[in-house]
């Protein structure tokens, strides 16, 4: 169990690490000039996770748990932090405090959901309390639906509006990734009696066919971004960022479903 504490730990932080970090790069490149101290907060994020990322890449699946409880709470802290830091960009910007910049409070609140995962995470690995997994099932699908939605709305909204059939693709996620959204939420409030197997398998067959169109989609944009080929103001890291959060649900997906083959029906 130990192994597997770590190398949970380890991935967590791998991962997450960098999002949060190339966060603090997208909310830096939407603040206005005059947003000094903004500016310098971000940068001083990206450089601790920066710095985290790199650390977690010194650590082996061989290394002592009790080094790995200690980095995590590390992590966690900083993680802790960005989402205050994140919560408060979005105070400013509902209350009108800085016009003309150009974040939107959805992506603002998007990044602090993250961070917020990210975090309680972090929780559940040092005290040895993951949910079990019909409930885990459904908990990450709700937070990555609404993560996937989420994405298909900034991808409309950042090509510009002469593309016009890669905005209408865009449309069209947002509007079935929101119907998926509505779904898992109806599975969630269905408890406990919609914990079943074959409700659960379903549940991710349907998720995976539709994650995986929007993770070809997101493939596409970011090549053809990188190449040029498109009108946008997405940054190109920004489209690679997107298509590595789908890539990670799906393996999340891939994993729930390999887990439920060796649940006994």
């Amino acid at each position: 169990m130990s192994n597997i504490f770590v190398s949970r730990s380890l991935d967590e932080i791998r991962f997450w690490s960098r999002i949060m970090k190339e966060h603090s790069l997208f909310l830096k490149l939407g603040f206005r000039c005059e947003d000094t101290q903004l500016i310098n907060e971000a940068n001083q994020f990206y450089a601790l996770f920066d710095q985290l990322e790199r650390k977690s890449h010194d650590f082996t699946l061989d290394a002592d748990p009790q080094q790995i409880v200690r980095f995590n709470t590390e992590v966690h802290n900083a993680a802790v932090h960005i989402w205050a830091f994140k919560r408060k960009i979005l105070g400013l910007v509902l209350t009108c405090q800085m016009p003309g910049a150009n974040n939107f409070p959805l992506l603002i609140d998007h990044t602090s959901r993250e961070a917020n995962y990210f975090r309680t995470r972090l929780e559940q690995l040092n005290s040895g309390q993951l949910d079990p997994l019909p409930d885990a099932i459904i908990n990450e699908n709700v937070f990555f639906l609404r993560i996937m939605a989420d994405h298909a709305k900034f991808i409309g909204h950042l090509l510009d509006p002469s593309e016009r059939q890669l905005v209408e693709q865009a449309r069209n996620f947002s509007h079935d990734f929101d119907q998926l959204l509505f779904q898992a939420r109806d599975l969630d409030s269905m408890r406990p009696q919609s914990l079943t197997q074959p409700l659960l398998d379903q549940f991710l067959d349907q998720n995976r066919v539709s994650v995986a169109s929007l993770r070809d989609f997101k493939k596409t944009a970011r090549d053809l971004i990188e190449a040029c080929k498109i009108k946008s103001i997405i940054h190109p890291l920004l489209a690679d960022h997107v298509f590595r959060e789908a890539e990670r649900f799906l393996e999340i997906i891939d994993l729930f479903e390999q887990s439920l083959l060796h649940v006994q029906p």
